[in-house]
């Protein structure tokens, strides 16, 4: 997975930016972003505080741990009910 330049810390600094009355268009040719990556952010970290930001990159992280086990123990019963239902 791709690294971001931008910590959530940034970005959501970024955000209050533009929030608090500097242009779009500016910010974004300031910290060499594309407008789309900046409306990206503002749909996903928009209103929130870094504290937020932190645990929501928690949630998503232990998430994705969750769903790689899930995918594990989904194949290995595959597996196994493959092996048992094979004629000695």
């Amino acid at each position: 997975m791709k690294r971001s330049r931008f910590s959530e810390e940034q970005i959501i600094g970024i955000l209050k930016e533009q929030e608090a009355g500097a242009a779009t268009a500016d910010l974004c040719r300031r910290h060499g972003v594309s407008s789309a990556t900046f409306y990206k952010w503002k749909a996903k970290y928009g209103g929130m505080e870094a504290s937020e930001a932190k645990r929501l990159k928690a949630l998503e992280d232990e998430n994705a741990r969750l769903k790689k086990l899930l995918a594990e123990s989904m194949l290995n019963e595959s597996a196994l009910r493959e092996l048992l239902g094979k004629k000695w």
